[in-house]
């Protein structure tokens, strides 16, 4: 499979945008639409929703905005909603390709498909490629949710059902809804907030049968020391919340806990949520 697409930067509105070049055409994708050349704007919609500084005219294009959400709702709940058991994969984008993290990502991917499950990423590349690859190489069913970003991505080449989305809300919203488990490969700011996001569902018994994996102990042991040492040791969370978390280096370890709380539920804490 090859793919002759490269990435350029360019002084565009308030600060320099990536785009996507499909031979000489600048191409952005926003939602589901495409644009090309001067079409592509500087700005993306989770920011003009967000900006608390603009223009009062925003009173007149919410309950707009209400409609489009809405109906990005609709798009990915008609979209996933046969998709059947699934987990999703999550982890960095600047995942290098030859990395020992990828081959792990891989790996994953073709273990999840082999125990029955889909693969669900954020469809970027790096780590989401690696999880996509080893589903869609593995004959599985490879799922990508998208998000705009000023700076253009676009889903990776092995994904079999793609979505683009607008709203991060909406966005995490699919993956939770969809998915019977996380698993966490190394990741930055953006992995870390969905890794949190899940574990504050479940520890608020917002989800059940839940579990989040975290995969590569070496990594992931001083955020787990912090919690351990820091939060807990100052009353911020509670022992039980580390329960919710499992780490490990072990491909088939993942799939056997994830095979465990769909057989037998996973335990939920035992206390009041802090």
């Amino acid at each position: 499979m090859t793919d002759d697409r490269s990435h350029q930067s360019n002084e565009h509105g308030n600060g320099p945008e990536q785009v996507r070049l499909r031979g000489k055409v600048r191409v952005k994708h926003r939602g589901p639409v495409l644009l090309r050349g001067d079409q592509i704007d500087a700005s993306t919609t989770d920011q003009r929703l967000l900006d608390s500084a603009g223009p009062s005219d925003w009173l007149h294009t919410d309950p707009w905005r209400v409609m489009r959400i809405q109906s990005e709702f609709v798009e990915g709940f008609g979209a996933l909603a046969e998709l059947g058991p699934a987990v999703s994969v999550f982890g960095s984008a600047r995942t290098p390709v030859d990395s020992a993290e990828y081959k792990a990502g891989v790996r994953i991917g073709r273990a999840l498909v082999e125990a029955g499950y889909a693969v669900i990423t954020g469809g970027g590349p790096g780590a989401m490629e690696s999880a996509n690859r080893g589903a869609f190489e593995a004959g599985g069913t490879s799922v990508g949710l998208g998000i705009e970003l000023p700076f253009e991505q676009g889903l990776n080449d092995y994904i079999h059902l793609g979505l683009n989305f607008r709203y991060f809300f909406v966005r995490k919203t699919m993956f939770v809804k969809y998915s019977q488990g996380f698993i966490v490969l190394p990741g930055g700011f953006g992995t870390l907030d969905e890794l949190f996001e899940a574990l504050t569902l479940v520890q608020t018994h917002k989800v059940t049968k839940f579990p989040v994996i975290l995969f590569g102990t070496a990594y992931w042991s001083g955020l787990l020391d912090w919690v351990r040492n820091t939060l807990i040791a100052e009353g911020k969370a509670s022992p039980g919340d580390l329960e919710l978390i499992q780490c490990t280096d072990s491909v088939e370890e993942a799939v056997k806990i994830l095979e465990a709380s769909r057989t037998n539920g996973h335990p939920q804490p035992a206390h009041n949520p802090e």
